[in-house]
């Protein structure tokens, strides 16, 4: 029977989340009347999460490249559905998200979205991030997160922006104005949302993200002005050698 949407994970030694993200993805599965199939894009791990993967049902790509849209893309070259949907490996999705986004797909006025999101525990510092995300989408209109459109549409723009920084603002924007030349709309979901996981708020505090930008407003500022070597550093500590 034909895989209506593939689900991409890329996973960095995620052995500690991966189940619990599979878990939510199956328990989307559960309510949407397709098939899924769900794909773990294994990243330089080192530790059990191709075993987890591979044992909650999941095919499993290998993968060496640091940078997660190259990452992402490897994951949507092996997709079979003719729908793709991304999302991060300590996050989840809530159960009428895989029905929602078959949906509004169908209905042939969406060229693909993204997902509200909702932090899984909450503080001060975290409904300030909250409240900076809506404000964000209201101006821009981009939502990301979960990434969500036909695979035909991602290899017609050549899938994720291959850079370390903002590729997920870059692709949704190309996203955005391939959907304008179709006539069709970027979207968000309304009815479900990514939960994000709190880890590095966990682990380095909740006002982490306001201190990184006092922090380096001046490599943020150079990178602005097209000088990305500083920013690419940071990057690297942040998102490509945590948890290593």
């Amino acid at each position: 029977m034909k895989t209506q949407i593939s689900v991409i994970i890329p996973a960095h030694n995620e052995e500690n989340y991966i189940g619990r993200c599979i878990a939510s993805v199956k328990g989307a599965d559960e309510v949407f009347p397709g098939n899924t199939e769900i794909i773990v894009v294994c990243n330089r791990c080192k530790d059990r999460t191709e075993q987890i993967a591979k044992a909650q049902g999941a095919r499993v790509v290998l993968n060496e490249d640091k940078c997660i849209a190259k990452v992402r893309n490897a994951g949507i070259a092996a997709a079979k559905g003719t729908v793709i949907v991304t999302m991060d490996a300590d996050n989840r999705m809530t159960k009428g998200t895989l029905r929602e986004i078959y949906a509004l797909l169908k209905t042939g006025c969406y060229i693909g979205g993204g997902a509200p999101i909702r932090f899984e525990r909450y503080s001060f510092p975290l409904w300030c991030n909250d409240l900076l995300c809506r404000l964000s989408f209201a101006v821009t209109g981009l939502y990301s997160g979960i990434f969500w459109a036909k695979k035909e549409t991602f290899d017609a723009i050549g899938g994720f922006v291959e850079q370390k920084a903002m590729e997920d603002v870059v692709t949704a924007k190309r996203l955005k104005k391939y959907g304008k030349k179709q006539g069709k709309r970027y979207t968000t979901l309304k009815k479900n949302c990514l939960i994000n996981s709190t880890r590095k708020f966990d682990e380095l505090g909740d006002w982490l993200y306001f201190k990184l930008l006092i922090q380096n407003a001046g490599t943020l500022l150079k990178a602005a002005f097209g000088d990305t070597e500083g920013l690419d550093r940071l990057l690297d500590e942040l998102f490509y050698e945590y948890n290593k």
